[in-house]
This record gives C-alpha cells, sequence and structure tokens, in this order.
C-alpha cells in the first residue's frame, strides 16, 4: 500500500461506504512473532482500510492529528478541564 492509495482511503465517507466492503477488525488476527513493521504491513493487508472498519458492529472511521502533542497529554488536559 503506497501513501497515494492511502489518502484515497482516508477519504471514505462512513455515510456512504459500502459496509459488505468493510473488514471486522475484531476478526483480524495478528501475528506477534512478526516484526513490527511486518505487523503493520500485515495488519493493514488484512484490514484493507486502515482508516475505516467495522468494530462491534459498528462503522468507525479514525483520522490521525498532525499535532505534536500525545493522546495521553490531550486525555489528562479533557479530564482537568472537566473537573470544574
Amino acid at each position: 500500500m503506497n501513501r497515494a492509495e492511502l489518502e484515497e482511503l482516508k477519504k471514505v465517507d462512513v455515510r456512504t461506504v459500502d459496509i459488505s466492503a468493510l473488514e471486522n477488525i475484531e476478526e483480524i488476527e495478528i501475528d506477534h512473532s512478526l516484526s513490527v513493521m511486518e505487523r503493520w504491513m500485515d495488519f493493514a493487508e488484512k484490514i484493507k482500510n486502515p482508516f475505516c472498519f467495522i468494530c462491534n458492529g459498528m462503522v468507525v472511521k479514525i483520522s490521525y492529528s498532525e499535532a505534536k502533542e500525545s493522546l495521553e497529554k490531550k486525555l489528562i488536559q479533557l479530564c482537568m478541564s472537566m473537573e470544574g
């Protein structure tokens, strides 16, 4: 899967996607004997679209932020803002 193909996969609209074309992430088996890069390539091949898939019967679309802050730091900020 090259960069252009990944960019096209990112554009999938969850409102119009053909659900029958999506993979169920719960059925994807990870071969832990592979290196990190090999696991990623194996996963990407099996999931077909790492940005849109089915999980627990629901269509899921994910995206990645260009932000430099980690998810952990963002979650801490969210929790602190909710403390009031």
